[in-house]
């Protein structure tokens, strides 16, 4: 099996040298991931220069682009092979709710998904790496268990939330619907050493939509959440209300 491997905190992210460790005792693995953090990247490609890529060996290259670049070069013209499998992460933090509109974490597994390559993002929740080992581990038995389903199913597109905590105290996973934030908080104003005003985007808002079967609701029990997506983002509902406001 093949698995190519990015992610947006960076190529040299703990987070994505532990999910490649743990792969290659599985799998052939590449890693191809931005230079540096990306986080908030959303699927944005590059189109206004072209991009650099540095190889530091045969199973580790990094971009200057965004995670979404990343994966479209290794797809297209880096990699000699079409992986199995698409991963993306451990990212530093959730992704969960109305966060995967702009994770690069997300996005890198998106690629992969928009080329018809079954693509998981991984992410661990709080921003420290405590129980990393946990996260990645887990991440192997995942795929481990389901490679069968994997290769035999059309492709798919998951997002994988893991508590940060020892293994012992992960509970089982949980399918789950993406739960929703209220608006964020308000942005951070400053001044630069000029004098000039600078703003920080403000933080991400409570859960708003956090009920159960949510992916809030799973992780803060101590569930691993699996929410599949889907990229179709037509509102279907209103195709008919409008078609009858136009004939």
């Amino acid at each position: 099996m093949k698995i190519l491997i990015s992610n947006d905190d960076g190529y040299q992210a703990p987070g994505i040298q532990a999910l490649a460790n743990v792969m290659s005792s599985f799998a052939s693995v590449v890693v191809v991931a931005p230079e540096r953090n990306r986080s908030g990247a959303s699927n944005a490609l590059t189109l206004d220069k072209p991009l650099s890529v540095t190889k530091i060996d045969d199973s580790v290259y990094f971009v200057d682009g965004t995670p979404s670049d990343c994966v479209h070069i290794a797809l297209t013209g880096l990699l000699d092979f079409t992986p199995d499998l698409i991963l993306s992460g451990i990212n530093q933090g959730q992704n969960m709710g109305d966060d995967t509109i702009y994770s690069g974490t997300v996005a890198a597994a998106t690629e992969g998904y928009l080329f018809g390559i079954p693509a998981i993002a991984f992410s661990q929740v709080d921003k420290d790496w405590v129980h990393l080992d946990s996260a990645a581990n887990f991440a192997l038995e995942f795929i481990k268990a389901n490679v069968n389903r994997m290769q035999a199913q059309a492709p798919y597109l998951l997002n994988i939330n893991i508590p940060n905590r020892p293994e012992i105290k992960l509970n089982e996973l949980k399918l789950t619907r993406l739960g929703k934030r209220h608006k964020s908080e308000p942005v951070i104003k400053s001044m630069d050493p000029r004098g000039k005003p600078i703003y920080w985007i403000g933080p991400p808002g409570n859960a708003k939509l956090a009920g159960e079967g949510t992916d809030f609701h799973a992780v803060e029990h101590g569930f691993v959440s699996v929410t599949p997506l889907q990229i179709d983002l037509t509102n279907h509902a209103h195709i008919a209300a409008f078609k009858k406001g136009w004939e």
